[in-house]
């Protein structure tokens, strides 16, 4: 059996993991992110300055991360050690909820403040004047609109991919007859449960984005993921809560697969 991972191991494995994606994958975040607006894409910004915002999420993606993980294996791992529950799939899904309630403490501002940027077109404010905005007209409380339809949307993603990555991993290992996967086999299970997980959670992803780009003081901006969905699909019909369903797919599959490829081969060197 290969031994648990340690809480610096989490940490660090995790922290790197999450700025290999956030970093390398902007640009498809970026059009995901303006296919999704209000305003459309074009107005948006279309296929220009497709890096604005990658500094708060360069800064945010690593404690971003590494709080997901450390939160996860801390879980699995007491779930198993110490409460005696097997090792499998509803241990997974309790870890990866816990994980993402915990990750969406910095998720939820740096996403606000990244997507303001991204979507704010050419006369944008800089993340530290959208940071400085937010807070001086709705206080810190400003930073976490949207806070729950995050974890709405993440819970509901991590239930399907981390499971479907375990399972995946522990197939691949039978059909080798060795004890574990090997990294790159992990981050090509990593991309495919991601992948399908993206595809399935994209309307609240939708949703979410409405909210956290909404103008403050505004009734979308106060919106339920339910209310924002219904708007949405009255303006765009089922095809607007799909909206950036391509992008968004395909920079999860690579980057699920960066992801855990990077957090496995981090946390054998570590370990």
């Amino acid at each position: 059996m290969t031994s648990e991972p340690t809480f610096l191991t989490s940490l660090v494995s995790g922290g790197l993991a999450g700025t290999a994606v956030d970093v390398s994958l902007f640009p498809l975040d970026t059009i995901k992110t303006r296919l999704q607006s209000k305003q459309g894409f074009w107005a948006a910004g279309g296929f220009k300055r497709i890096y604005a915002g990658l500094g708060p999420a360069a800064v945010g993606s690593a404690p971003n991360a590494a709080a997901f993980f450390v939160t996860y294996d801390g879980v699995k791992t007491f779930a198993v050690t110490k409460l005696g529950f097997q090792d499998g799939s509803k241990v997974h899904m309790a870890a990866a909820s816990c994980g993402e309630i915990t990750a969406c403490l910095v998720r939820v501002p740096v996403e606000i403040i990244k997507q303001r940027r991204q979507a704010g077109g050419a006369g944008a404010p800089s993340s530290i004047d959208i940071l400085r905005t937010t807070v001086k007209t709705e206080g810190i409380a400003g930073l976490y609109r949207g806070y729950l339809t995050t974890v709405a949307r993440e819970i509901p993603f991590s239930l399907i991919q981390f499971p479907l990555w375990e399972i995946l991993k522990k197939q691949v290992a039978t059909f080798r007859g060795t004890e574990s996967a090997q990294a790159w086999e992990s981050s090509l299970c990593g991309g495919v449960s991601g992948g399908f997980a993206a595809a399935v959670t994209t309307p609240l992803d939708v949703a979410k984005t409405r909210i956290m780009l909404a103008q403050a003081g505004t009734a979308e901006a106060k919106m339920s993921f339910i209310g924002a969905m219904r708007e949405v699909s009255q303006e765009r019909g089922v095809k607007g809560l799909f909206a950036g369903v391509a992008p968004r797919v395909t920079w999860i599959t690579i980057g699920g697969m960066v992801f855990f490829g990077v957090y496995e081969q981090a946390r054998a060197f570590l370990s």
